[in-house]
């Protein structure tokens, strides 16, 4: 898809709006105590999917995230067919897509993640800590921490990606396949879309065709990782990277400043 290979990431030229600067310059501790308690059925999962996780080195994963989602939007504004969509579409889609679009970058930008069982707060430490916040109710939307289970297929995703060594364009085309989604409620331009996105499937086809002849099976293999995308929950991706930095700033909020940006 000619509009997909045209596109390539700025290296300079970024504007620091109030959230965005947040993202990219904090430097404050990011580890926050885990949410409240859910009860006891996660604690009796035999397999420990439940368990609850944080990252080893949370300022170091957060920051290559938050650089990953900077080259994410980028590229996305940097797509022509994009661009012509009326704005309201664009944040349909953007809203719709930037985990799974953010997932495919960290795997691109071979970033790894450490992660450590989160320990869930007593009694106490929840009294103590409300009572430090001014016994404020938690910020809407606040999630838990992300389970085991949610980090293992973040985890299984990457490692997928690496084994099939997915390259440069392929990354491209297997995001414009994830970004032109014409089945997303609240979408006007749906044929549009959808061409869009069948463009960028049958680029991806006669890219592995060409390039790799000997293997009949890459461009299936390649749609196995966009069906694994499914299983990863863009509400743990938020609360893993971004909730330590932006706090109780809604992702949706975050999302549009940053597309309006010149990033």
């Amino acid at each position: 898809m000619a509009c997909l290979e045209r596109c390539h990431c700025c290296a300079d030229g970024r504007r620091h709006g109030s959230i965005l600067y947040s993202i990219l310059k904090s430097h404050e501790q990011a580890a926050e105590g885990p949410g409240p308690r859910r009860g006891q059925a996660g604690r009796g999962c035999s397999c420990g999917s439940q368990r609850r996780v944080a990252l080893k080195s949370p300022q170091v994963a957060c920051k290559a995230a938050s650089a990953v989602l900077v080259k994410t939007l980028r590229f996305v504004q940097n797509v022509p067919c994009f661009q012509e969509l009326p704005l309201d579409e664009q944040l349909v889609l953007v809203r719709s897509c930037w985990a799974p679009l953010l997932v495919l970058g960290l795997a691109q930008e071979r970033v790894h993640l450490e992660t450590v069982e989160s320990a869930e707060p007593s009694m106490l430490q929840r009294i103590l800590t409300t009572r430090r916040h001014g016994e404020h109710a938690p910020a809407p939307g606040r999630q838990h921490p992300p389970s085991a289970g949610e980090i293992q297929a973040i985890k299984g995703f990457l490692a997928k990606c690496w084994s099939l060594d997915i390259s440069t364009k392929e990354y491209a085309y297997l995001k414009g396949t994830v970004l032109f989604n014409p089945d997303l409620p609240g979408l006007q331009c749906t044929q549009y879309i959808e061409g869009l996105q069948r463009e960028a499937q049958e680029a991806l086809n006669e890219h592995v065709r060409l390039i790799h002849r000997g293997d009949q099976a890459r461009f299936a293999k390649l749609n196995v990782v966009l069906s694994l995308l499914r299983s990863i929950n863009a509400n743990a991706i938020a609360e893993l990277f971004f909730r330590p930095i932006i706090g109780s700033v809604n992702m949706d909020d975050m999302l549009l400043e940053m597309l309006c940006a010149k990033l």
